[in-house]
Parts: C-alpha cells; structure tokens; sequence
C-alpha cells in the first residue's frame, strides 16, 4: 500500500535538496503567509507562542496549547511544521506523549532541549542544564515514540514519522566542547538532527558541524538546525552562508513577530495621536489581499483545508 509522503519526509527531502529557510510562524494566518511566499517550511516557536499566549518563554505553556498552534499551522499553510518543544514537557514518558501528539497534529519535526525546567531563551545568560545522559534518555523515548507512531500509521520500515532534533545550550553554561560533546552523544541516542543554540561566530558554526559529524563518522546522515535569531549571540548571517558551513536548515523564530509588534506598536501611536489611522491605509493589507490569502470569497463555499 503507498502512502504519500508525510510531513517528516517533506521535510527530510527539501533538506537533502539544499537548506531549508524556515520563517517563524505565530499564528495560523502568519504561516499560511509564509506558504504563499513560497518557503519550503515554517517553525513554530516556544517563545513566540509564549508571548502570543502573555507569559514568559520559561514553559508555562502547556502541551495541548503548542499542539493546538502545530495543528493549525499544518492545516493553514500545507507546509512541513518545525516546531519547538522546549525541555520536553517533562520526562522521558512525557517525551514520549509529546512526540505522539506533535506528529498526530501534522508536525514535521520537533526540538527538544537540555536545559533544567524552568529553561531561559536560549540567548540569556543564567541557564543551567541537566546531565549528559539524563538528554540521552529523552532523546531514546522521542526517537522510539517517533519510528512507533510510522509503524502504526504507515506500516513496518517506514521512516520515523517525525524529525526528533536535539538542541544543546551547552556553548552558554559549559563551553564549546562540551556543546560538541554532547551533541555526539544526543546523536548516538538516536537525534536525526541536532540544533546548537547560542553559537557566537560564524567559524563556531563551522567547527561545530565538522566537529560533530566527524565524531559520528559517515555511517548516518546528520541533518544541522542554526537559529537566526535577532537581537542574540549570534551574528547575522545569511542563508547561503550556512549552507556552507554545514547546516541544512535554518529557522527565524520571532522575527516576523517582532516586525508585527513594531508596526502595530506604530499604528498604535498613530491612532492615539490623530484619532484615525488614515495615514497607514497604504501600509495595512486590505479586505481583498486578506480574503485571497485565506481564499475565501464572499458568497461562494469556502475551501477549507485538509
């Protein structure tokens, strides 16, 4: 029986392909946004769905919430849906669950990190880290739970049906060898892609991927995530420019959310000043430029997305 290609193969393909930009999406609306723009994938991330929902990126969010923002996501963009999963939700049996859920809600891949609850955005200072093999255990039970969900979903030797990527934050608390360390490590426990957070130079960048694929030889392809993140540790660098350093995908987290608050922070000032806002109408979408986004027209049955 054939199966058409599920998220996590979509995914797996655009990254053997070349390197994969990734735009965070905040909402439903932003990612169905990045499809039209014609990006192979979006990502959804820990903090940008912290701050949507209020709190603090410190994980007071629970499991149901992030999976009700991947499954949304999935269903208005089409796109594979990279999406953050912060320490995990707890231990190794919630890795478990997590993954399960995240893949049942149209997830391509997930991150989990290996940083002490309450973790810290990855680009503070003050974190601290749980135990080597304390990550190891999490990374088996997300690795397990993702070839389980393929075999029951698409049968015996199917590809896991998610992405179990592990990020390290050990460049901030224990030092770039330990990041290498540990990274090698996650690897062998069964990470298919690995996510250095808080690297500070592009030549860190480099050694990092060489370092690590080195460590684990060329009996297995390792997929690498880099963060471009604003206002951070790490420097602007542009997507051509990871690609040769090693990396096979690269996410924005918050980047369109910043651009969104600054301009509604703007318009803000301009309704409170003028009373109106008619100095912004060219700068707004307009009524027809969002119907065709979602593809609705009035009077007409909406296509709704499976």
């Amino acid at each position: 029986m054939s199966h058409a290609p599920s998220p996590a193969d979509r995914l797996r393909a655009a990254m053997n392909a070349g390197c994969v930009q990734a735009p965070g999406a905040f909402n439903a609306l932003c990612a169905r946004a990045i499809a039209r723009a014609g990006f192979p994938a979006c990502y959804i991330s820990g903090a940008a769905t912290s701050v949507c929902a209020g709190v603090p990126d410190v994980g007071l969010l629970s499991l149901e919430h992030f999976v009700g923002s991947i499954r949304q996501s999935a269903v208005a963009s089409g796109l594979p849906v990279i999406a953050d999963a912060d320490t995990g939700f707890g231990e190794a049996e919630m890795v478990r669950r997590a993954v399960l859920e995240y893949a049942h809600a149209g997830a391509a891949a997930l991150h989990i990190e290996d940083q002490q609850f309450p973790k810290r955005c990855g680009h503070l200072d003050g974190k601290s880290l749980v135990p080597t093999d304390h990550m190891a255990e999490k990374v088996q039970w997300a690795a397990a739970a993702a070839r389980d969900a393929a075999v029951r979903s698409r049968g015996p030797g199917a590809a896991p049906a998610l992405i179990v990527c592990a990020r390290t934050d050990a460049r901030g608390v224990e030092g770039f060898d330990a990041a290498v360390r540990r990274a090698a490590e996650y690897a062998r426990a069964g990470a298919e892609m690995i996510f250095p957070e808080g690297l500070a130079t592009e030549e860190e960048f480099g050694l990092f991927a060489q370092r690590v694929r080195d460590a684990l030889g060329s009996s297995r392809r390792l997929f690498l995530l880099a963060n471009m993140t604003e206002f951070g540790k790490t420097p602007m660098i542009p997507l051509s420019r990871f690609a040769s350093l090693g990396y096979d995908c690269v996410i924005y987290p918050v980047s369109l959310l910043r651009i969104s608050m600054a301009a509604t922070a703007a318009a803000l000032r301009t309704l409170r000043q003028h009373g109106g806002l008619e100095p912004l109408l060219d700068q707004m979408q307009t009524r027809a430029q969002l119907y065709e986004l979602i593809d609705y027209q009035p009077g007409t049955p909406w296509p709704m997305p499976v």
